[in-house]
Formats: structure tokens, C-alpha cells, sequence
């Protein structure tokens, strides 16, 4: 299988080994990373650069508020598939919700490898053709450096954008009862320094249906992840397992009871700890779902005149 494999080319998350992963584990790949500009212009870059025919699939993992204004030309473009890591922005409050949903019914063909199991699941309920491949981390980048931890309790990350308020909320009272140091850095050996100062990282994806990259990097590095429990399934999903190889909570007093229950327990989480980064490494490199993907893009994708009702074209043709 030949693939075709756009990306964005300035991108605040480091994902090229993720990116060169999945070109790794293909038959044959072309990546290609799209600045802005061609990002907001598909229908000129594909005109110019790109001959559809010589791909088995072309997947996308472009900025999303650019692509869903291109749907008109997206339709005309065979084996298409949608790499997603913010498609749980179709479920919760805010400018995204429901937009995924529309945008992927205008293209009922194509298939989304979105990074939530139960996101996945409520995409499959809406008719759209889903696969579920998790976030990760980078395997050469970040990793437990064993050394002595400075920072008890800490969290590394944005609070600043308004889907992370409830993020933002909960910290701050966290913060009012716990000695919680909130930072950001560069991405890089910033950020590996940075996590392996942490004993106890919290990682606070409130309102959100799924784990965001942080979780995995945390436990790569082998901070003890306290994270909020989702629930409809995305813990058994990813294996996280309640004081084994993470610590899940459900509210405030939930998490200030099992801290102080670890804290008084050296061992104990330290265990939580090991079992957890050794899980994510099974699991969770880029190396890992990098075929993850290349598997989920394996199966037949339906065929565009299969979809072309009378309801249909009256709608979007």
C-alpha cells in the first residue's frame, strides 16, 4: 500500500517520529508537510503537486478549521482517510461541537483514526466509518531519566485556551490545598527535564471524553499519573488500571485522599510508577502506533457512488 501522508509543517507538538513511524510501517509512503497557506489552499496544492492515482490512500492530519472549509474539493479526493487527535471537540461545549460530525457527513466514504476510544464509539453511532488509535509519546525523546525528583506535584501544559477550562479550573483549587507547581516549557529537553522533577503529575483532561498526549509522556518518564477518570470505557481502552499503573480520580477530594495515602507510602508508588511507564512503553511509542495506524488504514474504504442517494446530492452536491 502507497500512501500519501499530509501534515502540517509548523506544528507546536513534536510528532515527526510519530510521523516517521507510520511512514516506517507502510509498504511505501510520501510525506509531505503543508505550511499554512497550502494548508487553507488543498484544491491549488493538489493541482500543482499531487497526482491522486499513484496513492492506495491519502491521509490527512491537517488543522481542522482550515480542512472543514474545503469540503467541496475534499470530496473529489479518492481513499481519504482523516488522521484526528482533536475530534473529542464534536462532544463537548464550544466553537468545534458537532462541527466534525458535518464536516466527516459530507464525505461518508472516508474513515477517521481518531486518538479516543469513546469518541471513536459515538462517531460509529453517528454512521461514520472510525478506528481508534490512542495518543502517544516519543520514544527518544522522553524517558525516565532516574534521578531525584524535585517537584512533588506538578502539572506541564497549556490552561490558557478555553477548552482547557475546566483544566484551568481545577488547578487552581488544587493548587489553593496542595503545594502544585503549573509551568510551561519548550517542547524538547525542556520538556524532559521538566517531567523528571516530578513525583505526582496531574493530568486534569476534565470535560474532555479522552487522554491527551501529556498523560503518556508522564508516565514515560516515569512521574506517578494522577488522571481524571473519563469513564464510558476509555480506561479499560488504554489499560489504565486504578493504583497499579495510574492513579484515577473523580473529583477533588478523590485525588488530595489516595496523594496523601502514596505520600505516606513511598513504595506503593513507586510500583504505580514503574508498572505505568512500563505500560506506556508497551503501548504507547510512536514506534507502536505507528503500525497502529498503518493497520487502520488496511481495510477497504467504500466506494464514493455507493453513498450517491437522492437525499444526498439534494444536501451537498
Amino acid at each position: 500500500m502507497k500512501i500519501l501522508f499530509l501534515v502540517q509543517k509548523e506544528q507546536r507538538v513534536i510528532l515527526d517520529r510519530f510521523y516517521s513511524s507510520i511512514c516506517r510501517h507502510a509498504e511505501e509512503a510520501d510525506l509531505r508537510r503543508l505550511t499554512s497557506e497550502e494548508q487553507a489552499d488543498l484544491k491549488g496544492y493538489f493541482h500543482d503537486h499531487v497526482d491522486t492515482s499513484k496513492y492506495d490512500r491519502i491521509v490527512f492530519f491537517l488543522r481542522f478549521k482550515k480542512e472543514m472549509k474545503q469540503w467541496r474539493f475534499m470530496r473529489t479526493i479518492p481513499n481519504l482517510v482523516m488522521l484526528e487527535h482533536d475530534a473529542y471537540q464534536n462532544f463537548i461545549p464550544g466553537k468545534y461541537c458537532g462541527a466534525y460530525t458535518r464536516h466527516y457527513h459530507r464525505m461518508p466514504w472516508l474513515r477517521v483514526i481518531c486518538s479516543g476510544a469513546f469518541v471513536c464509539e459515538r462517531l460509529k453511532q453517528q454512521e461514520i466509518d472510525a478506528a481508534f488509535v490512542p495518543k502517544g509519546y516519543d520514544q527518544f525523546l522522553l524517558k525516565n531519566l532516574n534521578r531525584e525528583r524535585a517537584v512533588d506535584l506538578g502539572f506541564v501544559g497549556s490552561i490558557k485556551s478555553g477548552v482547557y477550562h475546566q483544566r484551568k479550573e481545577f488547578l487552581a483549587r488544587l493548587a489553593d490545598v496542595e503545594p502544585l507547581q503549573v509551568v510551561r516549557t519548550q517542547s524538547g529537553q525542556e520538556y524532559l527535564e521538566k517531567l523528571n522533577d516530578i513525583r505526582f503529575f496531574v493530568g486534569a483532561d476534565i470535560g474532555m471524553g479522552e487522554y491527551m498526549i501529556k498523560n503518556f509522556e508522564a508516565m514515560a518518564c516515569g512521574c506517578v499519573l494522577l488522571a481524571w477518570r473519563q469513564g464510558n470505557g476509555e480506561e479499560a481502552a488504554l489499560g489504565f488500571e486504578d493504583m497499579k499503573n495510574a492513579v484515577l480520580y473523580s473529583d477533588l477530594a478523590e485525588l488530595r485522599e489516595k496523594l496523601a495515602l502514596l505520600r505516606g507510602n513511598v513504595a506503593l508508588a513507586q510500583n504505580i510508577a514503574d508498572a505505568g511507564q512500563q505500560h506506556t512503553q508497551t503501548f504507547f511509542s510512536f514506534d507502536v502506533l505507528g503500525r497502529a495506524v498503518v493497520d487502520a488504514l488496511q481495510p477497504a474504504l467504500p466506494k464514493p457512488e455507493d453513498y450517491s442517494l437522492p437525499w444526498f446530492k439534494q444536501l451537498f452536491g
